[in-house]
């Protein structure tokens, strides 16, 4: 007899166990099923995702910091060494460390993890099969699909997993590569490209479009390359990469401008970031009729996650919108919420996004670009954080905030952060947008002085009143 639970979760990615978590807590018997060998939950985010790269990030900031910044600050510093080893043995660290905190949360309120692989069977079954082969059944009155995504290859240029390789491999470069060939130009090649460049080697950005960071706010995105080209990346867009060869422990990329132009590149490493792809290889969707999107890989769903399969549900990755950790994680708890006979809500317009690069890039709402589709009349507050004391005394004065807001209301349609700690001066923003408030609400707020959050409050006075004040 089958395993009984109200509700089994296949994937313990950020979707999965925040939806498994919130459920236990409401009552509800629950299951999640993750498939990882080593047993650590997490997902993709917290195993070879967004936390090993924040931590390689955050340590190759030291490392820049202390070789390229500190005299400006009249700190000397003797001979710096890099060990690479210590670095990458910390952020496995940190992985472990947050991993594990998931299977405590698990334990704490009563989520049985189950490892293995997870087919979906008709009727609300799901069939485990373990690391050893052993199979399981487990059933349920409700089964939420939250198995994440995968890094896309392209069909000339497949991962080796040494020389040509996705983001799981460019997290553990051992040596530092002398040359990386970033294929790419979104947010996960320039994170990742960052933290090699600063640890020694050269970097080469190949995109096809007409600009890195092609869904973001174009102002910003070309700034953006102005900054990372200053900082010695070497970039090139329009650019249509054909093909790589691998020598011994070089590799050649073929590529094609826009003019037609046959371009040649060569490094010793290169690292495909051209997007992901929900994850679904052997769960079953076409036995169990669940309808997706045979080019996209997208699970249908309705506003309630609902699959057209009764009582089968899918988040995160695998259903329409950005591919964010934190989306995923709000629709697994609005998920469990419906499921408990809560009413939750959530707001697609208010999600916000973080580029780790260094200044840092944050963005919520509509981009000018979206704006200027849709026909809104608007206002722009744009303030420098140079022109902040906070900033000036960092001696971080690249960069600045843009406000987009509706003339007519005032209401506030998106707001751009390229800057030091982007990433939390977003925050702010994103709770104006979910009150649906408006610049001068932010305007309005009294901002600590000195902080940078006061370039946030003078960027929405001057959407709203037309002018700032220190400025």
């Amino acid at each position: 007899m089958a395993d009984q639970y109200d509700l089994i979760v296949i994937g313990g990615g950020p979707g999965g166990y925040t939806a498994a978590i919130r459920a236990a807590q409401l009552g509800l018997k629950t299951a999640c099923v993750e498939k990882r060998e080593n047993k650590a939950l997490g997902g993709t985010c917290l195993n070879v995702g967004c936390i090993p790269s924040k931590a390689l990030l955050d340590s190759s900031e030291m490392y820049e910091t202390t070789t390229h910044k500190l005299a400006r600050h009249g700190v000397k510093v003797g001979s710096v060494a890099l060990d690479l080893d210590t670095m990458l043995k910390r952020k496995d660290k940190v992985v472990s460390e947050l991993t594990g905190g998931v299977a405590y949360l698990f334990k704490k309120y009563g989520v049985t993890p189950v490892f293995g692989s997870a087919k979906l069977l008709k009727g609300n079954k799901v069939e485990v099969t373990a690391a050893g082969g052993a199979k399981s059944t487990l059933e349920a009155k409700s089964v939420l699909l939250a198995t994440g995504s995968e890094s896309a290859e392209l069909p000339f240029m497949k991962f080796d997993g040494k020389h040509i390789v996705s983001s799981t491999e460019a997290l553990n470069f051992n040596p530092v590569p002398k040359h990386l060939i970033v294929v790419g130009g979104g947010y996960i090649g320039l994170e990742l490209g960052s933290v090699w460049k600063r640890l020694g080697s050269k970097v080469t950005v190949l995109e096809f479009l007409p600009r890195i960071l092609s869904i973001s706010d174009g102002e910003i995105a070309s700034d953006v390359h102005k900054l990372l080209t200053k900082q010695g990346f070497e970039i090139h867009v329009d650019t249509k990469v054909t093909g790589a060869k691998v020598s011994g422990d070089n590799v050649t990329v073929t590529a094609q401008s826009k003019d037609g132009k046959e371009l040649s590149f060569q490094g010793d490493r290169v690292l495909v970031a051209v997007g992901r792809r929900p994850y679904t290889a052997g769960l079953g969707l076409d036995d169990a009729g669940v309808k997706y999107d045979a080019k996209s890989g997208r699970v249908e769903v309705n506003q309630h996650f609902q699959t057209n399969v009764t009582g089968v549900y899918a988040i995160g990755d695998l259903i329409a919108g950005p591919m964010l950790a934190h989306k995923a994680s709000e629709e697994g708890v609005v998920f469990a919420e419906t499921l408990a006979g809560m009413k939750p809500h959530i707001n697609y317009d208010a999600i916000p996004s973080v580029i780790y690069i260094w200044p840092e890039v944050s963005s919520v709402g509509l981009t000018e670009e979206q704006v200027k589709e849709k026909g809104t009349e608007y206002r722009v507050g744009k303030f420098k954080f140079s022109a902040t004391g906070r900033a000036k005394a960092m001696d971080e004065q690249d960069g600045y905030v843009k406000v987009l807001a509706d003339a007519k209301t005032d209401r506030v349609l998106g707001v751009h952060i390229l800057g030091p700690r982007a990433s939390d001066l977003i925050a702010e923003c994103v709770t104006i947008m979910e009150f649906k408030g408006s610049a001068e609400d932010i305007a309005r707020c009294t901002h600590a002085h000195p902080t940078l959050s006061e370039a946030v409050g003078e960027a929405a006075r001057m959407a709203w009143a037309g002018k700032p004040l220190n400025s």
